[in-house]
Parts: C-alpha cells; sequence; structure tokens
C-alpha cells in the first residue's frame, strides 16, 4: 500500500497519449477501481428498473458457446462464463494476493498476522452467527456464508476518500483483514458450496495441480505454461461439481515466488549493460548497433530475472480484473428489479439476516477479536491507529459487495431468495461505507501527526 516510486522516460508523445491520458491518470488513484464498480453498479440497476429492463435480464441469458473437436463442447448463458470463467481470474489474483502476504507481507510472521487473522475470523463467525439466529431451520438458511465477505475494492476507495486522515498502517491492516476474509470464503465455497462430485474429473484436475508444481519445482517461469495447465484445470474444476472459480486460487499457489538474481547482482548487472551500451556511441539513428542491442536484451533478461512470476502477473492482472472483471461483474450481477413487493423484500428473513450479518455483525466480530488479542497480548494496533479507527474498518468491511453477490448466487438457485439477498447486500454495503467513513472521518487527526512528525 506504500506509495510507488515511478520513472518517467524521457520520451516523445505519440498521437494515441491524448486520448489515453486521462485514463491513465484516472486508473493512478486507489479508488478508482471502487468507483468504477459503483458506477457499473449504478448502471445496472438504472437499466434493471427501466422500461428496457428485459433487454438487461435477456442480454446476460444470452447462449455462448465454445467447441473443440469432440473433447471439449461448452455451451453456457453470458451471466455464467462471467460468474464461472472470468470471476475464476479474479480468484487467481486472489490467490497471488494470498500467497504474497504469506511469504513476505503482513501474514509473514505470528506477531504481524495475529491481528488481521483474529480480526477477519472475528469478522466471519459473527456474521454468520447472526444470520443464523433469523434463518435457523428456514429455507434460507444456507445463505449463512452471504455476510461473511468483505469487498476490499469498495472499502479501500472509502478509505482513499478521505485522504491524509487515514494513516498508512489502517489501509495495510484492512488489506491483510480482507484477504485473510478471501481466504476464508474460499475456503467456505470450497466446502459448503460445492455440488455433487465427479470424481474422475477430480482426478484429473488433481492431476494437472502436481503437473504445475512439478513445473514450479523444475524452475519453468513462462507464465504462458502455467496460464495453459490452468485452463485444463478451470475445465476440470468445471466438471468436477466443485466450484470452478477454486481453479483460481489453486493455480495462484503455484506460481513461482522466487526470483532467479537479488537486487544488488541486478544492480551490478545492470550498471556493466549500460558501460557496455555507452561505450558503443550515442548515435540517435533509429537502429542500435550489434553490441547495444545485445546489452538492451541482457537489460531485459535481468529485469525479468529480479522480478518474481507472482509479483509480475500479480501487477499486470490488477488493471484487468480492477478495471474490467470486477465492474462487469457488477453489472452483470447488480441488476435489482425493485417492482415487486419491497416490504417483503426489505422484510425477509434472508435479507434482514444480511443486513445484520455485514452491519452490525462484521464491526462487533472485527472490533472485538482485535481487541481480544491485543488484550491478550499476542498483538498490538499500528502507530497512529486508535480503536476508532478500527471500529471505522470494521465497518467499511461489511461492504460485502462483489463477494457476498458471488456467494449468494451459489447459495440461492431461485429467484426469488436471491432477489431478497441482493436487497440485504446493497442495503447493508450503503449503511456500512457511511458509518465506516463518519467513524473514521471523526477519529482523533492528532495521533497521526505526531506519528508523521516521529517518521
Amino acid at each position: 500500500m506504500a506509495n510507488k516510486t515511478k520513472v518517467k522516460l524521457n520520451a516523445p508523445s505519440a498521437p494515441i497519449d491524448v486520448f489515453k491520458r486521462p485514463f491513465q491518470r484516472f486508473a493512478q488513484f486507489e479508488s478508482s477501481g471502487g468507483i468504477l464498480l459503483l458506477f457499473c453498479a449504478i448502471v445496472a440497476m438504472i437499466w434493471a428498473n427501466s422500461p428496457f429492463s428485459d433487454s438487461y435480464f435477456g442480454l446476460w441469458q444470452t447462449k455462448v458457446g465454445v467447441n473443440f473437436g469432440e473433447w471439449i463442447s461448452l455451451e453456457k448463458p453470458l451471466l455464467l462464463w462471467i460468474n464461472d470463467a472470468l470471476m475464476a481470474i479474479f480468484f487467481f489474483l486472489v490467490g497471488l494476493e494470498i500467497k504474497r502476504e504469506i511469504l513476505v507481507g503482513e501474514l509473514a510472521t505470528a506477531r504481524k498476522a495475529a491481528l488481521p487473522i483474529a480480526a477477519a475470523l472475528g469478522g466471519m463467525v459473527a456474521p454468520a452467527l447472526l444470520y443464523l439466529t433469523l434463518n435457523f431451520g428456514k429455507e434460507g438458511a444456507k445463505g449463512w456464508g452471504v455476510p461473511m465477505a468483505t469487498d476490499i475494492a469498495f472499502a479501500l476507495g472509502v478509505l482513499q476518500l478521505l485522504g491524509k486522515r487515514v494513516p498508512l498502517a489502517l489501509k495495510v491492516f484492512l488489506t491483510a483483514l480482507a484477504i485473510v476474509d478471501d481466504l476464508g470464503a474460499v475456503l467456505v465455497i470450497a466446502i459448503f458450496y460445492t455440488a455433487d462430485l465427479a470424481i474422475s474429473y477430480l482426478g484429473y484436475g488433481a492431476f494437472v495441480l502436481i503437473a504445475m508444481i512439478v513445473a514450479n519445482f523444475m524452475g519453468v517461469r513462462n507464465a504462458l505454461v502455467y496460464f495453459l495447465m490452468g485452463g485444463v484445470l478451470w475445465y476440470c474444476m468445471l466438471k468436477s461439481g466443485v466450484h470452478s472459480t477454486l481453479a483460481g486460487v489453486l493455480a495462484a499457489m503455484t506460481i513461482p515466488a522466487r526470483a532467479r538474481i537479488d537486487g544488488l547482482s541486478f544492480a551490478s548487472q545492470l550498471r556493466s549493460l549500460m558501460d557496455i551500451f555507452h561505450r558503443n556511441g550515442q548515435t540517435k539513428d533509429m537502429v542500435l548497433t550489434e553490441d547495444q542491442h545485445a546489452a538492451v536484451e541482457s537489460i531485459e533478461h535481468a529485469c525479468e530475472a529480479v522480478q518474481t512470476p507472482l509479483q509480475r502477473l500479480e501487477h499486470q492482472l490488477l488493471p484487468w480484473v480492477a478495471f474490467g472483471i470486477m465492474p462487469l461483474f457488477a453489472f452483470a450481477n447488480a441488476g435489482l428489479h425493485l417492482g415487486g413487493d419491497l416490504r417483503s423484500e426489505f422484510t425477509s428473513s434472508i435479507s434482514l439476516g444480511i443486513i445484520l450479518g455485514l452491519f452490525v455483525g462484521k464491526p462487533l466480530g472485527i472490533t472485538f477479536f482485535s481487541w481480544l488479542v491485543v488484550r491478550i497480548g499476542w498483538a498490538e494496533l499500528p502507530q497512529g491507529v486508535t480503536w476508532r479507527h478500527v471500529m471505522g474498518v470494521a465497518s467499511l468491511a461489511g461492504i460485502g459487495f462483489t463477494m457476498a453477490l458471488f456467494i449468494a448466487m451459489l447459495a440461492f438457485p431461485t429467484p426469488e431468495n436471491l432477489q431478497y439477498a441482493k436487497v440485504g447486500i446493497l442495503t447493508a454495503s450503503l449503511l456500512s461505507g457511511a458509518l465506516g467513513f463518519w467513524l473514521v472521518r471523526s477519529a482523533p487527526y492528532e495521533a497521526l501527526l505526531k506519528v508523521e512528525k516521529i517518521k
């Protein structure tokens, strides 16, 4: 979450840059993904409640098929291609983030991981229990996993709107909490929202996964190899009955996370190669000399060797997921038609259970479990972060939009119950966002200023 240092190349602009620059500036803001997500959700709501609502719902039921000889034949509605295929890429990115945090991030040591893990655990247990208090023994009981999820894009977007009033450590805490929360959601989907298993395809998938692990062990770093095998793994999961998006998380765990050369070796090689480049003249011609071309190619190889494939893939996929897949998912799934009985939709045990879980259960569970591990001495609050900050972040974690909608579609196959779930998710997310914004904004600013002076 730290500010990234960017080096601006002194190169002449191309005509296309005039059109690209506004979009590049928008993408540089951390809140941009959340803003676009919200925009797509609003457009979907407007379209779904307009005179053209039939075209909205009809669009996502359009059949799209893929055939590859006699081996592969898939035909699904467009909505399922988004939810089963594109969201597998989203889960792949989630898997990369989980692996990075476990290896070198906020989950790398027990002391650092204690606070976000405890907070995430409380933020999963309390909402599920509160939901079940209203739905135990009823048809909606299967939806207990819906209020457990946090939407990191929206939550961080709200924090970013507060600017310098937000300690950097608070953003790191929220990110680590959301990553543990995502891991919990993945496990819940795998264990509790899986259909009947086809053992043969599960075996094929296990074979492909082992092959990917072996490729990592053998030193294969080409992303295309993992992409092709990951596609086969996705197909096997789809046919096995296990939800296909879990293939994304499993595939991410096999991506190499080691660099071939360290930073010191990279800097030394770069200096040597730059010396070779300069010794071969300062020509302004478009064509480099043979030695200069060889030096440039060696620099490219060195840049690739100093980056881990995990880090490179995460960096490359992030804009596609944040500005493509997640907004498209929101656009396809957030369309909530409000033409029915609004009273029954808002008073249903499903919608009330989700509202209670996200808006009340999330902040209570996160705050209490965080206080507990700090009280015991297993963790401590980061510098500049107060308990009011923690309560604010706990409320923001009640924004469960993307992942909550995803789990709701697995839990509620009937349109009526899914409608109740969407009402609960959208209502709770709006309430949680507003409360979290107010709590963080009203937190004492003086403590943060003191930390900044110390630094």
